[in-house]
């Protein structure tokens, strides 16, 4: 009877191990990706980081909102990420999803927000009718892929439309948590992680927070729109700078260093591959060429500004922007060389590299005589000449050469040539 309560009690513990190891094995990852600060391409290349994660895993990816908005060339790359999962993809807006933030919510199939959290608020800048057309039919069609109400997204990006109850003309619309459930832009109010999962049938899962790794940290950092633009720009400064200086020093090293982090970041971030940085060394090599070797300015100068203006267009992906940042580069260089340059000639190291003093006859300085007028009139050597000594000449002592060999003194000579100071003579016959 003992042997059969023990064989029992034994064949309960293995159901129950093998029950607990199946809910184990059968609870999904779910893996959630932080969207926030500003939206750029080095965030686009770390949730594509964490899609690929869940779809090898057959996990779930949660989307954890909280940002003003940012580049809407991102947020789309990032929604057509979202559209091309091949696992469930939740939005989660834990403060706000501003902008292009609402734009990347508004992708995903299910969405939660936290009590007090907001939604929309997506006017394009510039505020151009083709840029206002081509974002608002983006979030249109984006609201449309899961069933929601497309003008409630185009009223978030054109304020021309209008929304009974929402928002009135002139005004963009921006939604509450509970406005957003109401009107079936977002699915559940949920207070944490936790509570949005469970809401959804996931009573039993691993979470997995990923964050930046070091290489995406510096990308996103390095990507973000506005030290894109000061890295580019200091980077042609010390350029500028290296040229208009003497040998190499400190701007042109740190105008490269610059470049350097431009052009590394957007290739670490996945925005751009060697092409880039290929074009870029090749027209600052023929620039270089045309300033140093090449006299004037012809072929190779205007090559090389091409190919150093394609390279940017090329690491930023958008003519727009590029141009955007270009514009603002060549503004700011502009600038920068003619205040520094007035203040840089005013400073000690330019008066100890260029010579400032002038010698005038007010300091007590005199230009030598014009002695032009003394050729061909006659005088006495007073020394020997050996070519050099000293004669009277009309009445005053110079200082003169023979024109051949040795002359005695008190011979008559004649001025045949004045070069400067230098007075010719010869012994008259």
């Amino acid at each position: 009877m003992q042997q059969k309560t023990l064989v029992l009690r034994v064949m309960v513990l293995c159901l129950l191990v093998l029950v607990s190891s199946a809910a184990v094995l059968a609870a999904p990852i779910v893996y959630t990706v932080p969207i926030q600060g500003e939206i750029e391409p080095g965030l686009a290349a770390f949730a594509a980081r964490g899609l690929a994660l869940a779809e090898r895993s057959n996990g779930v990816v949660l989307l954890e909102i909280n940002t003003f908005g940012g580049r809407v060339d991102a947020a789309t790359e990032i929604k057509d990420l979202v559209f091309k999962a091949e696992v469930p993809v939740i939005a989660y807006v834990s403060e706000r999803a501003w902008s292009a933030g609402a734009l990347i919510a508004l992708s995903a199939p299910k969405i939660a927000m936290a009590p007090g959290s907001s939604m929309g608020a997506a006017e394009p800048r510039p505020m151009e009718e083709k840029t206002v057309s081509a974002v608002r039919a983006e979030f249109e069609a984006t609201a449309e892929r899961w069933g929601r109400d497309r003008r409630l997204a185009a009223a978030m990006v054109d304020a021309s439309v209008v929304v009974e109850g929402l928002s009135e003309e002139g005004k963009i619309l921006t939604l509450s948590a509970q406005d957003a459930v109401e009107y079936g832009m977002a699915d559940l109010v949920a207070g944490s992680v936790h509570q949005v999962l469970s809401e959804l049938g996931y009573e039993s899962y691993e979470l997995v927070r990923l964050e930046p790794h070091w290489a995406e940290s510096i990308a996103r950092f390095l990507t973000n729109s506005t030290i894109s633009s000061l890295l580019l720009t200091l980077g042609f400064l010390g350029l500028v700078f290296e040229v208009m200086s003497p040998g190499w020093g400190v701007p042109g090293t740190a105008g490269l260093t610059c470049l350097a982090l431009f052009f590394g970041g957007r290739y670490v971030a996945g925005l751009m591959g060697w092409e880039a940085i290929l074009l870029f060394l090749v027209g600052l090599v023929l620039i270089l060429l045309e300033i140093f070797v090449i006299p004037g300015f012809g072929v190779a100068g205007v090559l090389g500004m091409i190919s150093v203006m394609s390279s940017i267009v090329v690491a930023f992906g958008d003519l727009q922007v590029a141009l955007i940042n270009l514009t603002i580069v060549l503004v700011v260089t502009i600038a920068a060389v003619v205040l520094l340059w007035r203040r840089f000639t005013r400073s000690r190291l330019w008066k100890r590299i260029v010579l400032s003093h002038s010698e005038t006859q007010q300091a007590g300085y005199r230009a030598p005589a014009d002695l032009s007028h003394l050729v061909g009139k006659q005088g006495m050597a007073i020394t020997p000449l050996r070519p050099s000594g000293t004669c009277v000449i009309d009445g005053r002592r110079c200082d003169v050469v023979s024109e051949g060999g040795f002359v005695a003194a008190n011979t008559r000579v004649e001025v045949v040539s004045v070069e400067g100071t230098r007075v010719v003579v010869r012994e008259v016959k």
